[in-house]
């Protein structure tokens, strides 16, 4: 299987149906190499736009999904962000390349088994602006707060207070509400006021946490 022509197809059919509409998020998705971040045996699905099991009862979400989380986030150039949830590195990855060099990326994973599997993956795919820590991410990583933005990449029954505070003002942070079936929801800081706004359905696995389920 030639990977790169099925990268380039995947972000062709990503381009036509909208969810690739900026230059910058089109480049990282044409340099991070997706089959690099699942299984082996996997690896014939990797430019399927689908999520993909990663073990441990997780999943690498639908690459359209992480194009939709990336647009509507307005990620820049230097930017702090904070990731919940790291699985395999690859959303990581495709946020690292997008904030570039002089940005930075810290990603709580709660199960170790896939924190050194994300950790492998960057390192193999010549990553160097992610950190990978392992701990509890429904409460965030005060300890290098605040964030111009935080994502979520499970299911919250709610919006955790904790993560609000974390984020910078001005600043976004993503993060889907519900249980499983949930409706993804981006929340605007500015001026000490946030505002939420709804924009739709999604699948992801639950938040597990002192803030999750």
């Amino acid at each position: 299987m030639d990977f790169c022509d099925e990268r380039r197809k995947l972000v062709s059919k990503l381009k036509k149906e909208g969810r690739i509409k900026t230059v910058e998020i089109e480049h990282a998705f044409l340099e991070i190499p997706r089959e690099k971040f699942i299984p082996k045996n996997l690896n014939y699905y990797a430019y399927s736009d689908i999520p993909l099991e990663i073990g441990n009862g997780q999943t690498i979400s639908a690459p359209h999904m992480v194009a939709i989380m990336c647009e509507d986030l307005d990620l820049k150039k230097g930017q702090k962000i904070l990731e919940i949830g790291s699985g395999s590195g690859y959303h990581a990855a495709i946020t690292s390349k997008i904030i570039g060099k002089e940005g930075h990326v810290f990603s709580i994973e709660r199960i170790s088994v896939l924190a050194n599997f994300a950790k492998k993956n960057l390192i193999e795919t010549g990553i160097t602006n992610v950190d990978i820590i392992i701990g509890d991410g429904s409460i965030g990583f005060q300890e290098k707060a605040p964030y111009d933005r935080i994502y979520v990449t499970c299911a919250a029954p709610r919006i955790p207070s904790i993560l609000i505070e974390q984020l910078k003002d001005p600043g976004k942070l993503m993060v889907p509400i519900g249980n499983i079936i949930c409706a993804l929801n981006l929340l605007e800081k500015i001026g000490g006021k946030t505002i939420i706004n709804n924009l739709g359905g999604c699948a992801f696995v639950p938040m597990i946490g002192e803030n999750g389920y």
